[in-house]
């Protein structure tokens, strides 16, 4: 059951603080209500839902989106986002509440709930509709400053005319790049994943085993010698080849014999004896065997879809050739800057080619702005010809350096152009940067493979939603300027 609670918009001053007093319009969480459109997501989020006239009663878009704004914009877990809500005011506001209240709105528990139902896609769309809104804002704004300005001279000439038409077609300039977001498991090794999966086959086997304690013998799994055989190899610093293959050649063999238990007892007693998490583990286990087997036979380290963690099977090894780590496991995901804002254009497990995003980026932008970017600012991966014919073909200049032997001599404006490019181009790196030190990109801690692509999805929202309250900041600081006013520490007074 869902009913409506964003038709109408509540105001800051309407909010009931039982200790008195009210809420300050300039707080941050009071302008980033305002930001959002909550009557369009609540739209999106009841296409979602199953039944909106039966069933208990389910949380608002509101509080289910803006809990998971918090979540991440503060950095802090589930039962930390409850307790703030819980003790903050404005956190209330934000969640839409009507009123102040002392007990938790809800439990830590259904932060979980609201990740599975909020997709990436709903996401994304709440991420260019705030965009939008900040772009039409500013470009209402520059277009009021027009008014006051002087008169323009006279027409222009022909050429110049030809260059405004040009202009009309490209405008701005838009960054690419791709990086990876590692999720939260332990660095996977062979004989580790080995030994995890004969550790969580034995407490299947337990299971099954139960119903005839006492009456039939429980199969043998050597599980102390495998444990030894584990921890004589992983204890050492750097064991040899020889002793790290044969140590995987063992556990090998525990795991098929268990795999022949299990199937033998699922016989006798049914495997409806397994959780469904057990049987969820049981089926990675299965595919993780057959690879780790034909690795072993193959003699090589690489396999199609290989995987690196029973917990989260839908991980996969990144190579990305870094300094400090040669291969992250996660997800791979591009993203492109247009005006400092950020769209997530790509996201996938497998690893993939990032320069197979740029057209769809183009196109991206030719949507948003209506016009083709001036120049494309990329890495070198991206310089393929595919893409320098894409960008040929529709006049955009793609940075970085030509095909063929490269020029002995280059010309004064063309290496200050390269330069130029280079010093912009780090405004995505820089973005990556923060989105990893600041929002939590560089360690996702969900579990699931929809929840994880809802919390990247999330982190590139709440990156924009920083840098429009950024924006709306520098706004009210320059009018209260303009107006003889000193904006200091949210406390305006009057300049001497």
């Amino acid at each position: 059951m869902y009913h409506h609670s964003e038709q109408q918009m509540l105001l800051p001053y309407d909010f009931f603080l039982p200790f008195g007093g009210k809420l300050n319009p300039d707080n941050r969480w009071v302008v980033l209500a305002s930001m959002i459109p909550w009557w369009k997501v609540e739209e999106a989020y009841m296409e979602t839902l199953k039944d909106l006239t039966q069933g208990n009663q389910a949380y608002s878009v509101r509080m289910a989106l803006g809990a998971l704004i918090i979540k991440e914009k503060l950095d802090t877990s589930d039962r930390e986002t409850v307790e703030q809500i819980t003790e903050n005011p404005y956190l209330q506001y934000f969640l839409g509440l009507p009123e102040f209240t002392e007990t938790a709105p809800f439990d830590g528990s259904s932060m979980t709930h609201f990740r599975k139902r909020i997709s990436r896609e709903m996401i994304d769309q709440v991420n260019a509709w705030i965009v939008e809104n900040q772009q039409s804002q500013k470009d209402s704004g520059d277009d009021d400053d027009d008014h006051h300005e002087t008169p323009s001279s006279p027409a222009p000439s022909e050429e110049k005319e030809e260059k405004k038409d040009v202009s009309e077609t490209h405008q701005g300039k838009l960054l690419i790049d791709a990086t990876c977001a590692p999720a939260d498991i332990t660095y996977p090794t062979d004989l580790k994943l080995l030994n995890e999966a004969r550790e969580k086959l034995e407490a299947m086997i337990d299971a099954l085993h139960e119903p005839f304690r006492g009456t039939q013998k429980k199969p043998r799994t050597y599980r102390n010698q495998a444990r030894q055989s584990y921890l004589s190899i992983a204890k050492q610093k750097s064991p040899k080849r020889k002793k790290v293959r044969k140590a995987i050649r063992k556990q090998l063999g525990y795991v098929k014999r268990d795999l022949n238990h299990l199937e033998e007892l699922s016989r006798q007693s049914g495997i409806e004896r397994l959780s469904r998490k057990q049987y969820r583990e049981l089926l990675v286990i299965q595919e993780l065997y057959r690879q780790q087997r034909q690795m072993f036979e193959t003699k090589t380290n690489r396999i199609e879809d290989r995987g690196v963690s029973i917990h989260q099977p839908h991980v996969r090894p990144i190579v990305r050739g870094k300094a400090h780590m040669n291969v992250e496991f996660g997800a791979k995901l591009s993203m492109s800057l247009v005006d400092g804002w950020a769209f997530l254009d790509n996201l996938q497990w497998d690893a993939y080619h990032e320069a197979t995003d740029l057209p769809g980026a183009v196109e991206a932008y030719v949507q948003r702005k209506g016009v083709y970017p001036d120049a494309v600012l990329a890495d070198k991966i991206y310089l393929t010809r595919e893409n320098r014919k894409c960008c040929k073909e529709r006049g955009i200049r793609l940075t970085g350096p030509k095909l063929g032997r490269p020029s002995k001599q280059k010309s004064k404006e063309q290496k200050q152009i390269e330069k130029q490019d280079a010093a912009e181009r780090n405004a995505i790196e820089g973005k990556f940067g923060e989105g990893k030190r600041t929002y939590g990109l560089g360690l996702i801690r969900a579990c699931l493979r929809n929840t994880s692509e809802t919390v990247i999805s999330l982190q590139v929202l709440v990156m924009n939603l920083s840098k429009a309250l950024r924006e709306h900041s520098f706004f009210i600081f320059f009018m209260y300027l303009d107006r003889g006013v000193q904006y200091s520490k949210g406390s305006p007074r009057l300049l001497d």
